[in-house]
């Protein structure tokens, strides 16, 4: 063979074997930068729709819900994808510099043909997976930030004690209950429980305290006030306020200054409570009955009712609103008549015994046919039985009519010894405080029949200037024949009652006689004068 065809076929070859070369190398690059543009079409290639956190919106999840498949890169996994995609730099200069010029062209004409877009990844390769909650990523963000913190606040969660909740031992307002029983967490544990758990914690803790109340009020004695009886059924005993408590200061200013200054004076004092009057007493011992009436006859009607009676104006009605709740008074009915004269009252409220410091108004219950007394106060101070109401009646003009004494006053005495032992066997008529002894008697029986006669908390003594020996028979047989019992008859024949009295110490006795009213008030018994019959004196 020539020599040119021999050069020919190596220049043939080396060509041949360039272009194998050339080839290889090209491919070589072609995947490499098939690569480099596989990750700029996938980047470049829309996404999915997601919302402003980054999660994709689907239909068959909620606007809250993720799948881990389908979340958006973040900054870092995109930095760190584009870090391990890129070659180094010393591999790349050594490239291009083996390369030649032709090669380098057409590796630019192959990256500028466009690769095919590869196909991306099915949202429903996988099975969707629930999303996790937004506190739990807020808290392990929480605790990446400041794990100390976390875990102290774990700690004191942990460590915190609630005072145990004990039955209150009184009533306390909803703002001194929240206080003092405290339910409300801190902010970092409240976030960490559920919102109905913490509801029903809280109606738990309300039905627990409701019932710790329950159980102490069921406990708690009942302190309600009893009911005052029927005014049909009950003996209603009228009192002025002036008999029930001292006015004396106030009536002054009434006499002397008018009453204006006597309004002005109870309106600035009506919290000032009042001393007890000459009736005091006897009211106390009259409750002191019903109670024992009440012990042994829970539905007992026939008690005594007690009646504020009184002619000042309503606005002194404070003051003696607070002073009976002071003393603890059961009066629930008042008439205040503001200034006009309550005897017209009397009848209305079926009164059985009027009691007044004011003889005028006494004067007019009694010719009403109304049992009246005026009331006086004892000159000392007496110690008076609180367990027993103690009632002492005069004879003549009190329980019996007045008529021995006419006899007396126009017959003389010995005319009157004869009158009644002619007449022995008939009953005398009856005086204005008869009616009040048959009411005493009858609520005696109710003991009587409970076998506390010698326990029964009321005694009526007789004390009486008449002599036993000529003329006691007829007023012994008169009670008999009323159906009445005395318990004690005192027949003294003309001597002091005072004396007597003192070794009584009775809560009220009445008598016609001033005489015998003031010598009973200089050894402190407190008296009550019946203006009735022909000895009677009026003495304001």
């Amino acid at each position: 063979m020539s020599q040119t065809s021999l050069k020919q076929k190596k220049n043939d070859t080396g060509s041949k074997n360039s272009k194998d070369s050339i080839d290889t190398e090209k491919r070589k690059d072609s995947e490499k930068s098939g690569v480099r543009l596989s990750t700029q079409e996938s980047q470049e290639s829309p996404l999915p729709k997601t919302d402003s956190r980054g999660y994709v919106v689907r239909n068959q999840w909620s606007r809250t819900s993720r799948s881990p498949s389908t979340r958006a890169p973040s900054v870092d996994e995109t930095r760190s994808k584009s870090a391990s995609l890129k070659l180094p730099a010393s591999s790349t200069t050594s490239r291009t510099s083996s390369t030649s010029p032709s090669q380098q062209e057409s590796q630019k004409e192959l990256s500028a043909q466009p690769s095919p877009p590869t196909p991306p990844m099915p949202l429903d390769s996988s099975p969707p997976t629930p999303p996790e909650s937004y506190s739990q990523s807020r808290r392990s963000n929480k605790m990446q930030e400041n794990p100390e913190a976390w875990a102290h606040g774990i700690a004191r969660l942990q460590l915190r004690e609630y005072p145990p909740r004990t039955p209150p031992t009184e009533w306390k307002s909803y703002a001194q209950r929240r206080t003092t029983y405290s339910t409300q967490l801190d902010r970092d544990c409240l976030s960490e429980l559920p919102r109905q758990q913490q509801l029903e914690e809280e109606e738990e803790e309300d039905e627990a305290y409701w019932a710790s109340v329950r159980t102490l009020y069921e406990k708690t004695p009942s302190c309600s006030r009893p009911r005052p009886p029927k005014p049909k059924h009950a003996i209603t005993i009228a009192v002025s306020s002036r008999a029930l408590f001292n006015m004396v200061d106030g009536r002054k200013i009434f006499e002397e200054e008018g009453l204006e200054k006597y309004m002005e004076y109870q309106l600035t004092n009506e919290n000032v409570i009042l001393t007890p009057g000459p009736a005091f007493r006897f009211v106390k011992a009259l409750q002191h009955v019903n109670a024992r009436l009440r012990e042994l006859y829970p539905n007992e009607q026939d008690l005594f009712d007690i009646v504020l009676m009184t002619n000042n104006h309503a606005q002194v009605g404070v003051r003696l609103i607070n002073s009976v709740n002071h003393y603890g008074l059961l009066i629930d009915r008042f008439c205040l008549t503001g200034g006009k004269s309550p005897i017209g009252y009397l009848k209305a409220y079926l009164t059985n015994l009027y009691l007044s410091a004011d003889s005028e108004k006494v004067q007019e219950a009694i010719q009403e046919g109304i049992a009246s007394a005026t009331m006086f106060d004892g000159a000392k101070d007496m110690a008076y039985c609180d367990t027993q109401l103690r009632v002492a009646f005069d004879g003549d003009a009190v329980l019996f009519s007045d008529e021995s004494e006419h006899i007396t006053k126009e017959h003389g005495l010995d005319k009157f010894f004869q009158h009644e032992a002619l007449f022995e066997n008939k009953p005398l008529a009856q005086g204005p405080l008869k009616g009040f002894l048959e009411d005493l008697g009858r609520l005696q029986k109710k003991f009587y029949a409970k076998d506390e006669r010698l326990l029964c908390p009321i005694r009526t003594y007789l004390v009486t200037a008449r002599s036993a020996a000529s003329s006691g028979a007829r007023v012994l047989k008169t009670l008999r024949r009323w159906g009445l019992e005395i318990d004690e008859a005192l027949f003294l024949a003309g001597a002091p009652k005072g004396p007597i009295l003192v070794k009584i110490r009775p809560h009220i006795f009445f008598d016609d006689h001033m005489f015998h009213i003031e010598g009973a008030q200089k050894f402190g018994t407190i008296t009550a004068h019946v203006p009735y019959g022909i000895n009677q004196k009026m003495n304001n």
